[in-house]
């Protein structure tokens, strides 16, 4: 059960984010329909900020708690791109407020953020342990980590 937890949460993190990725993708055509749909408050500036500080913090925690166990920096490297992306789209006002860049920036955001969870997961729970384990740790997983450091 202890093993699972983190692969829902990766599992969980890169559902949202890919979902965010198409909301961001579909936004420009469905600015018009806005008014008549009636669901502007979902997708208003301020549903926005919340979902990237969830977002934001979500990613971070689970990266970190998958990098405690795999110490590979890959995922990471995903991730902070993508989150830099999500921010400068919110905070950037020309950007903010230009509908296609805005939605091209948050797309590019949320499918780095997504591909930053699977990464995750595929190094969570991409091998089993066994002979060629050391310490419990792989290792493959150990050479890995020694070239993404150097």
């Amino acid at each position: 059960m202890r093993d699972r937890v983190p692969a829902m949460f990766d599992r969980i993190g890169a559902t949202g984010s890919l979902v965010c990725a198409i909301h961001c993708a579909l936004l420009p055509l469905l600015i018009a329909a806005l008014p008549s749909l009636g669901v502007a408050l979902w997708l208003g500036d301020g549903f926005e900020a919340g979902f990237v500080a969830f977002a934001s913090l979500f990613g971070l925690a689970v990266l970190a708690w998958g990098y405690r166990r795999h110490r590979a920096v890959r995922a990471l490297w995903l991730l902070l791109p993508g989150l830099a992306a999500l921010w400068l789209a919110i905070l950037y006002a020309p950007l903010h407020h230009s509908v296609l860049p805005h939605a091209l920036v948050m797309t590019f955001g949320g499918v780095l953020v997504g591909l930053a969870h699977w990464q995750n997961l595929r190094l969570n729970h991409g091998h089993v342990h066994g002979a060629t384990c050391a310490q419990g740790r792989c290792a493959d997983a150990v050479r890995g980590s020694a070239h993404e450091t150097a």
